[in-house]
């Protein structure tokens, strides 16, 4: 099972696409998609979605894992961080793949074992899972990866977080 983690945003989406096969780990490749600050919403959200799409028709993922927003005290990058996670569910389905959604204590607790892990035994974990020389950078693409591990971790026959 291919699979494509995504931790959302506007100015730096993290993505990370793994292979899962038997109980074993592939990475298949990981990084960011960033956009200009000074360029209108729209137009960064486009990039996302082109971007997206590019990756998506390269790696032909079978699921698309997403973290949750967690909602701060700054209502308005709340909503600019879920317009692009928004953009990515309409990649996904746009593209046919089934989109599950994991909260950053489920991601925690499927690759540490521990939902309170601090981030860097998630990082260090997904170092050791992947079999990676060094921890993923920046972070975003750290989580991008934790949270498609956590998939594999929790896909099954059915899987209760399914949009789809």
């Amino acid at each position: 099972m291919v699979i494509i983690g995504i931790d959302p945003g506007f100015a730096i989406t993290g993505y990370g696409i793994i292979e899962y096969s038997g109980n074993i780990f592939k990475l298949m490749d990981v990084g960011v998609i960033t956009t200009e600050a000074h360029t209108e919403l729209s137009d960064r959200l486009l990039t996302l979605n082109n971007e997206l799409d590019v990756l998506i028709s390269r790696y032909q993922p079978d699921a698309m894992a997403v973290e949750e927003l967690f909602f701060n005290t700054n209502v308005k990058t709340a909503i600019k961080v879920g317009h692009g996670r928004g953009v990515a569910l309409l990649s996904a389905a746009k593209a046919g793949i089934k989109v599950y959604e994991y909260t950053p204590l489920q991601v925690k607790q499927a690759v540490v074992g521990y939902g309170r892990a601090k981030k860097e035994q998630v990082q260090q974990m997904v170092k050791v899972l992947l079999n990676m020389d060094k921890i993923p950078k920046p972070d975003d693409a750290a989580d991008a990866l934790a949270v498609a591990i956590c998939h594999a971790h929790s896909s099954g026959p059915v899987n209760r977080y399914s949009y789809r």
